[in-house]
């Protein structure tokens, strides 16, 4: 019977001993830099939202947030790091419908599955997308735009930030409901597609609201339509897509935070709560509600459903537009 007691003694403390550093780890978590990849060359929405963030999260974490810029094939080079660090909680990633939706929808040798690979953590903002021309282009509202592409298919090109991100395939949506063919011109991210729109060498532009307001505000592009749940202050004279008939293309874009598959709940807790505390400031409100973009700080449960939801939309765009990566 002692012998019993002496082995049962001996079994627990070594799994006390095996348990105590992974307690301790997620107790102690954070005690180093956090890196945030974004998908995307500086400059883009993603860029944009994840640096304002990324600013102030250190206050509530207290640690450094580093965000590093990984662009390349619409976003999947840096969300394929994302997929594949260590998950330990140091190195999260921005999701964005292009990298967990739109992009594996059209990519059949993805190198992650965005339904898996995974943690979701927190949406922190919904985006309106526009459609924008160059000044030259011979339309300025949504009634003259239509016309002229359908008297001229073909003619036209729109800049994307890649091939299967969500500017690609939220035009390809509307080009299908619309009846009208525009030709794809994919860039290495919002940034460069912008700044070729904005010389005049691309017509138009499918793009996220905040990377693309800024040249509007300045008269170098010329909003057409919105995709938002109503009509933006920003834009007060510019129509949604629900209101020229087009709701399904109606549909806002997402910047989130997510890890590696495997993040213990209690590291993906810290950074939801942290995440959720910095969007309550002030400053970081009005810095993403000045872009046009709306808070949402979701749970982790829900971010989640929202991919899964998305990646099923634009699987279906995919499969109806035939489309294939060039």
């Amino acid at each position: 019977m002692k012998r019993r007691h002496c082995l049962q003694a001996s079994v627990a403390l070594a799994a006390s001993t095996l348990l105590t550093p992974t307690l301790s780890h997620a107790q102690g978590y954070p005690n180093k830099p956090i890196r945030l990849v974004v998908p995307f060359a500086p400059g883009g929405t993603t860029d944009i939202v994840a640096r304002v963030v990324a600013e102030k999260l250190h206050l509530a974490l207290g640690q450094t947030v580093v965000v590093e810029n990984k662009a390349g094939g619409g976003g999947k080079v840096g969300a394929n790091e994302t997929a594949k660090a260590a998950p330990d909680g140091y190195a999260l990633g921005m999701a964005t419908v292009s990298t967990t939706a739109a992009n594996p929808a059209i990519d059949p040798k993805i190198p992650y599955n965005p339904l898996t690979d995974f943690t979701p953590i927190t949406n922190v903002a919904a985006t309106p997308n526009v459609i924008a021309v160059h000044p030259s282009f011979p339309a300025r509202d949504y009634k003259g735009f239509v016309a002229e592409l359908k008297k001229n298919p073909g003619k036209y090109s729109f800049a994307s930030s890649g091939t299967g991100g969500i500017g690609h395939l939220q035009m390809e949506l509307y080009k299908n409901l619309a009846g009208v063919f525009v030709l794809h011109i994919p860039y290495r991210g919002a940034g460069p597609a912008l700044n070729d729109t904005v010389a005049g060498q691309v017509p138009m532009i499918f793009d996220n609201l905040p990377s693309a307001l800024p040249f509007i505000k300045d008269g170098r592009l010329i909003p057409i339509v919105v995709a938002a749940p109503q009509r933006l202050t920003q834009l007060p004279n510019v129509p949604t897509f629900k209101e020229v008939g087009l709701e399904p293309v109606n549909r806002m874009a997402y910047y989130g935070i997510y890890g590696p598959k495997g993040l213990s709940k209690e590291v993906v807790d810290k950074v939801y709560g942290a995440v959720k505390k910095t969007l309550e400031l002030p400053d970081v409100k009005k810095r993403i509600e000045d872009t046009g973009s709306l808070i949402v700080a979701n749970t982790p449960e829900q971010f989640g459903a929202q991919i899964k939801a998305e990646y099923e939309v634009y699987k279906k765009v995919v499969e109806q537009q035939k489309l294939k990566l060039d």
